[in-house]
């Protein structure tokens, strides 16, 4: 889309702090991270989300994301990592282009990527269950 953000970095008409590039995805650095490190993996093809985006384009997201996940740990010494994909206002996507954060913690980060559960019933749960289901 000649008018996305994400396809003009992704594709190289925009400056960004680059950390890894191959034929079908570039790995950016996040410019609002959460901690040291946060990273985008970016599809070169425009897909606005999980919905959208092929398999073998999001398996290829994620043995991207595994590969550059590895070496943030490895040079930046982080505690830990969350990969995270929004999909929709709802759930937080600003940018609707597909993109996976890989998002580095730290002990000390002071970062809170949780929910706060829920008590369903075993009732509730089986009737969500039987619902996606369609039983």
């Amino acid at each position: 889309m000649s008018d996305c953000i994400f396809c003009m970095i992704a594709n190289g008409e925009i400056p960004s702090n680059t950390i890894y590039e191959d034929d079908d995805f570039r790995v950016i650095l996040d410019n609002g991270p959460a901690t040291k490190g946060h990273a985008l993996v970016l599809p070169k093809q425009h897909y606005a989300n999980l919905f959208e985006i092929p398999e073998e384009t999001l398996a290829g997201a994620a043995k991207v994301a595994k590969k550059v996940a590895a070496n943030i740990k490895e040079k930046l010494g982080c505690d830990g990592l969350n990969l995270v994909q929004n999909n929709g206002e709802a759930a937080g996507q600003t940018v609707m282009h597909f993109h996976l954060h890989i998002i580095p913690r730290y002990a000390d980060d002071n970062q809170h990527i949780l929910w706060n559960p829920t008590k369903p019933t075993a009732e509730e749960l089986v009737e969500i269950k039987n619902t996606i289901l369609g039983e």
